[in-house]
């Protein structure tokens, strides 16, 4: 059946939930799953027996006797064999074209040393036989023996002449090798863009370390992607985020261009995932011209714009108050004018558009909070009803928490993050500012909205790790400390709910979508793991049995 891209308004009122009650047996399912607990995220009734599925909704939630009777000669039926059933698990933080080219390039995720990124890459030319530009990503230098960031003499000794670029895991900086900085015709005189820096050596010249806004600088030197690469991202990106657990992605930084190949994806039947869209800001005009825009099902929707407030805290930048405890010259930055924030900002919310900015230092958060604050201002019942979020919102003063809930702001943060940072961030940050990092259960006590995701590809994406990480503060070798904050982690409860019911609400689909509700949309996922009463570390080490989206099946591993 043909499909058309339709305004969001009218979009959603075909939407709507059924005012549907519990089926007559006189009306099979279309699906009915139990034989495992089955966790809703409903407070009022947590757990039930059985599942039933008509037409893509929920249509009955209850005892398995209940399930039983709406089995007809056409139902499938699902035994869970004792794994865990919850509502669809979303991914509220992640790149979905990066995690796509994770699977379709050089990975480093991982690397143990430079010594094993040069090995990785060395082996990657000699299987491929690449021509042009070599890209890569996923190193980060912590825990590694030589105790720096990866330099362009890492990639030298196997690529003198082949421009290489090899981006850090959390996408805010890159080395590249000296045949790139001299097809890019950077040196020592190069002056750094703003909220961009050239990390340079004790003899002046870069070391290949390019930050934030100077990454632009090597830009035309990647591979322009086509038509059929980047259906080969998503496709791939499709592949491992349902094969995850995932039934839903918010997918930040968008390239507008790609919202129409996503859409018409979605109306060949390949979109397998829900994906909400937040375009980067530099190329949202058309979304601003049209307005928010979905497809009939619901499944790609494009609501918002994502901006950049500052960098990251491993390449130290994100904008602190103070300067950081391991380089006391340097306090990060804004990678955007705040007088550029201010204007998007004012055009978001007169066009009806959900904002997301990404935010990591205590100055880059309490900036934003300004900043949104500001505008808000113009209209107090527009930013109200807004939702605009901070993603990340990680290093903050404890003074600014208080703030997400005032201004109806939404902490879009990510649990492994937490891990991910553990054996660096009391080096960059010192102890003191460790009290406001991180801060799940501080956000949550003062009445924040807090959602969770992952941040593919700069973390792993994992649902069970990222739950983990929220329900145990720990690193998965089961390793925290007092400096590391334990009170700030979820109990399991709370943990769910930052993956479905506050999810929904982040997205503006908690009528639809967020707990297993009859009348909602059948979006499920299933977990070999119990996570509301299996041994903390029993779950990272868990798996997805079953992903269902819209009732439909789309990763079955029992």
């Amino acid at each position: 059946m043909t499909r058309t891209v339709l305004g969001l308004t009218a979009s959603l009122a075909l939407l709507a939930p059924l005012a549907a009650s519990q089926a007559a047996p006189s009306q099979p399912a279309d699906l009915v799953i139990w034989g495992g607990p089955i966790y809703t995220a409903v407070d009022a009734r947590p757990k039930v027996e059985a599942v039933a599925v008509r037409r893509g909704r929920i249509a009955y939630a209850g005892g398995k006797a209940g399930a039983q009777a709406m089995v007809g000669p056409a139902t499938k039926v699902i035994d869970l064999k004792g794994s865990a059933l919850y509502p669809g698990f979303t991914d509220c933080h992640a790149h979905l074209d990066g995690i796509g080219d994770r699977e379709l390039t050089l990975n480093l995720e991982g690397s143990k040393s430079a010594a094993e990124v040069t090995e990785r890459l060395k082996a990657y030319i000699a299987e491929h036989h690449p021509t042009g530009t070599i890209v890569g990503r996923g190193w980060i230098e912590t825990g590694w023996p030589e105790h720096r960031f990866l330099d362009k003499s890492d990639i030298d000794k196997v690529a003198p002449d082949q421009p290489v670029i090899l981006t850090r895991a959390d996408g805010h900086a890159l080395t590249a090798n000296s045949a790139a900085l001299k097809a890019a015709h950077i040196g020592a005189s190069t002056p750094a863009p703003f909220g961009g820096q050239i990390l340079k050596g004790a003899d002046g010249q870069p070391t290949g370390m390019l930050v934030d806004n100077a990454k632009a600088l090597v830009a035309a030197l990647e591979p322009r992607p086509t038509r059929d690469s980047r259906l080969a991202r998503f496709r791939a990106a499709f592949k491992v985020e349902t094969a995850y657990g995932w039934t839903g992605v918010h997918s930040m930084s968008v390239n507008m261009a790609d919202v129409p190949l996503l859409e018409e994806m979605d109306k060949q039947g390949e979109a397998t995932l829900r994906v909400y869209n937040m375009v980067d800001y530099a190329g949202a005009a058309p979304l601003f011209a049209s307005g928010p825009r979905q497809t009939p099902d619901g499944r790609i929707t494009t609501r918002g714009i994502k901006l950049y407030m500052d960098g990251a805290l491993g390449s130290r930048g994100a904008a602190l108050f103070a300067p950081y405890s391991d380089a006391p010259t340097n306090s990060g930055a804004f990678i955007t004018q705040p007088a550029v924030m201010r204007e998007a900002l004012k055009k978001a919310l007169a066009a009806g558009l959900q904002v997301s900015t990404h935010a990591i230092g205590d100055r880059g958060n309490a900036t934003a909070l300004d900043l949104y604050e500001e505008a808000f201002k113009a209209d107090p019942a527009k930013g109200a009803a807004a939702r605009w979020r901070i993603e990340h919102a990680q290093i903050l003063r404890p003074a600014d928490i208080p703030r997400f809930h005032a201004d109806h702001i939404i902490a879009s943060m990510q649990p492994s993050h937490a891990i991910g940072d553990f054996h660096f961030a009391k080096a960059r940050l010192g102890l003191e500012r460790l009290r406001g990092a991180y801060a799940w259960k501080s956000l949550l006590n003062s009445g924040a909205v807090v959602v969770g995701g992952s941040d593919a590809p700069v973390e792993r994406g994992a649902p069970l790790i990222e739950f983990y990480a929220a329900v145990a503060r720990k690193d998965l070798k089961g390793y925290s400390d007092a400096d590391w904050h334990p009170e700030e982690k979820l109990s399991r409860t709370e943990a769910l709910k930052l993956f479905t019911a506050s999810a929904a609400y982040a997205r503006f689909a908690e009528n639809d979508l967020g707990t297993i509700t009859v009348g909602k949309r059948a979006d499920l996922s299933g977990f070999s793991v119990d996570l509301m009463t299996a041994p903390e570390a029993e779950i990272p080490k868990g798996h997805a049995v079953l992903t269902v989206v819209d009732g439909q099946v789309v990763y079955d591993k029992r």
